[in-house]
């Protein structure tokens, strides 16, 4: 028996101690490699269309729970993977060409999604857009749960534009998981897109997805901060300023009530500051239908607890005319699609 201990913490020691090698570092800020296009390197100031959808690596749909929020599941068997997939993919394709889509939970040769691509496959399902990927979660081997263990994880977050970028860069955000915990948690991000305006300004594009769980409190608040920082410094240079993406929080003026569409809905606690967006910012989301439902269990219309955190935040010289969360009772993904329309002032 003492043998057999001494042996299982041996393999423990070198496991962590392969982790550890093995960890991804990202720099605080890296300049993301883009493809030169022959697509317009110039926004015409006026009307601009964006949608934001965490995919949740195809792997989440309506039947699916997940066991690290109170569900049995580890991943989805391969054809039911390969249908959300494919719906994913064909709802992008239906989306009319927006100007910009922002994506999130977009796996790339991951256990959990049997090693598919999804990143080339969008792509290439796509056409007329360039895009930039920022890797967000990248783990040689993710040891939990014991009994089916979810392997190799790569993903991240994944923006798609119809217009060439002066640049694209993937700015880390902070962590404050400990060691070993932090071995294999995601490496949080957002990706900064920069673009030329017709009047002499530039758009600013961020696609975000912030820290989810209990545990993530204190890291959410400066996620928050460093967005926020950013945002109010390009505006005062006289930029128009988009962050979009899966905040993981509900939007300051969400109401649980406003939900109408027969799903239950709930707040997340704590809440975004009060004072967090400063004068003249503007919450862009559609009030009327979820766009996340928990994951403890499959989806079930009217049982399932609901809420909204896939939302945008513009800057006080764009003019906000519709949004529009698309409802496809999350076939396909724990999240919904959200659209919107603004103006360049």
């Amino acid at each position: 028996m003492l043998a057999l201990s001494g042996l299982v913490l041996i393999f423990l020691a070198a496991f962590l101690i392969f982790a550890t090698a093995t960890d991804y570092k990202p720099a605080e800020k890296e300049t993301i490699a883009m493809v030169e296009t022959s697509l317009p390197d110039t926004i015409q100031a006026g009307f601009l269309k964006l949608y934001t959808w965490n995919i949740g690596y195809c792997g989440l749909g309506k039947n699916m729970d997940f066991f690290y929020e109170g569900g049995k599941m580890v991943r989805p068997d391969r054809k039911y993977y390969e249908l959300c997939r494919d719906g994913v993919i064909s709802q992008l394709t239906t989306l009319n060409k927006p100007d910009f889509i922002l994506l999130q939970e977009v796996d790339q040769h991951s256990d959990r999604t049997y090693l598919d691509d999804q990143v080339e496959k969008i792509t290439s399902a796509l056409t007329g857009y360039t895009s930039f990927f920022a890797l967000n979660y990248m783990v040689k081997f993710v040891p939990v749960p014991i009994t089916s263990p979810m392997g190799k994880v790569q993903s991240g977050i994944l923006t798609l534009s119809r217009f060439q970028p002066i640049e694209a860069t993937r700015y880390k955000f902070p962590s404050a998981y400990s060691w070993p915990k932090r071995l294999f948690m995601l490496d949080r991000c957002f990706v900064l897109s920069r673009y030329k305006v017709s009047n002499g300004k530039q758009l600013v594009l961020i696609n975000t997805h912030n820290s989810a769980y209990a545990d993530a409190v204190e890291m959410r608040a400066k996620e928050l901060k460093l967005i926020k920082d950013i945002c109010v410094n390009e505006y005062s240079k006289g930029n128009y300023v988009i962050a979009g993406g899966d905040w993981n929080q509900n939007p300051l003026p969400f109401k649980p009530g406003q939900i109408q569409d027969g799903n239950i809905a709930k707040a997340i606690t704590p809440g975004i500051p009060s004072d967090f967006l400063p004068a003249g910012f503007e919450w862009a989301f559609d009030p009327r239908y979820p766009t996340n439902r928990d994951v403890d269990k499959p989806y079930s219309k009217g049982k399932t607890l609901t809420t909204i955190i896939d939302f945008y935040i513009l800057s006080p010289n764009i003019t906000l005319h519709t949004t529009n969360t698309l409802q496809n009772n999350f076939a396909f993904a724990d999240h919904q699609p959200v659209g919107m329309e603004v103006e360049l002032k």
